[in-house]
Formats: C-alpha cells, structure tokens, sequence
C-alpha cells in the first residue's frame, strides 16, 4: 500500500474503533517521547478530528531526548486545533520509588519502572478525560523481539502502528512531515541514565532485526531468535492456571 493511503487508513482505523465501542470514547491519550513511533502515531490520532492530549513525561531525561519532544508537542499544536499537550515531571515520584525501594535495587528493575510510571500516568489522564490509551509499539518490538523496557508499559488500548515495521514507521513519518530531527534521531526508549539507544541494547539495528525476522537465513537469525526467546513472555497472553471444574 502507498504511503499516502497507509496514513489514511491507519487514520480510519483509530476512528472506526473509537465508533464501534459501546460508550464512545472522548479522548484519546498518547504519551510522546520525541522518538519516530511516538510522533506517527500522535500525529495519526490528530488526525482522527478528536481530542488528542499528547504527554511528554520526563524521568531523569537526557535534554536532547526532552526538546524533541517538546517541539514536537508545539508542531501538533499549531497544526491540528483539537491537540492538548502537557509535560508531567515524573522525577519527584521516581526519586522517592526509588528511595522507597532501595534495599531492592536493580538497573534494569528501575528502567521498567520508569516505564511503568509513565504507564500509570497516561492511564490516569485517560480516565480523567474519558479516554483511551494509544500505544507507540511497532511490529518489531510486538511482535518481533519484545523489547526489553519498552514493551513493560503495562498495555494499552489500541495501538495503530503495531502492524509497522520500523522503516514504514519512518516512511509514515516523512509522509506526514514530521520533524526532520526526530526522523534522523538514533531510537532509544529513554529508560536509561547513559543516554543508551535501542541498537546499544539489542546488538542489532532495526533494519538487521527485520531481515532476521523475514528471512530463516540471515547471518543474524540466530541472534534475532535469542533476543526473541528471551523476551517471548511479553509477546503472549499472560499465563492462566485452568482450575478443573
């Protein structure tokens, strides 16, 4: 399908979900980051006509990661009447988790954390105005290797984007002009203290990733199914005890 017409049925599909619930929704709630899967899908929602509240939510933020997403919130804005945007510092609350749970320390622990917290904000906006929460995976991250902060935001509502591979998340992007600098940014989750970017973490970039994930043969198939059988649990319904009747 074209560019063009990816955006226009991404579009309809947020709006036929929102039309087929049984209490119409609102709202709805998408936290940015300044990151591409984040901007497509708040400028998606926007485009939809319906009230749209756009969150950036800095926990410890590297000021790079933040401006973007800053100036982001600015270009949805300007450009669609029916945007909200609000920054809601989370590092207070962080802090004194944190603190809370010093005797429990762990980097990787603290990163989910970061994103949990996030999680429960948005979902607590949502409420607040009637609405749902839309989620900015896309299909490597879903479906592909499950990654490892990312995915640990507790679930969303819908989530427009998750049939997306990375690049068509990029050619959506260009598509719907996002700003140049988010679309040339290194992807990151921003869960980390060092700055560290989504390749740093997994070993592979995107582009590798996707190879791997089409083709049995690629050089990095094998690497591609470790991370993925490491990170499975997060792709697939939580696990139900059946009790016999």
């Amino acid at each position: 399908m074209e560019v063009n017409k990816k955006v226009l049925f991404i579009k309809d599909w947020i709006l036929n979900y929102v039309n087929s619930m049984p209490k119409k929704t609102e709202s709805l709630v998408i936290g940015i980051s300044g990151g591409i899967d984040s901007s497509v899908t708040s400028t998606l929602c926007a485009m939809t006509g319906l009230k749209t509240i756009v969150l950036s939510m800095p926990i410890k933020q590297k000021k790079v990661q933040h401006d973007l997403s800053l100036k982001h919130q600015e270009w949805l804005k300007k450009k669609f009447k029916n945007v909200e945007g609000y920054t809601v510092s989370l590092d207070e609350l962080f802090n004194s988790f944190k603190f809370s749970l010093s005797n429990f320390n762990n980097d990787h622990g603290m990163a989910n954390s970061r994103a949990r917290l996030r999680m429960t904000t948005l979902y607590q906006v949502a409420s607040a105005n009637k609405g749902i929460v839309v989620g900015t995976g896309n299909k490597v991250e879903d479906f592909g290797v499950g990654f490892y902060t990312k995915y640990g935001d507790g679930g969303v509502d819908i989530s427009p984007i998750a049939d997306c591979n990375k690049s068509e998340v990029w050619e959506l992007g260009k598509e719907l002009n996002i700003l140049k600098d988010i679309v040339k940014a290194d992807p990151t989750d921003g869960l980390w203290d060092d700055g560290r970017t989504d390749e740093g973490q997994l070993g592979l970039s995107y582009k590798e990733l996707e190879e791997a994930m089409n083709n049995e043969s690629s050089i990095n198939r094998e690497k591609y199914l470790k991370i993925r059988k490491e990170n499975l649990h997060k792709m697939e319904a939580i696990p139900v005890c059946k009790i016999p009747k």
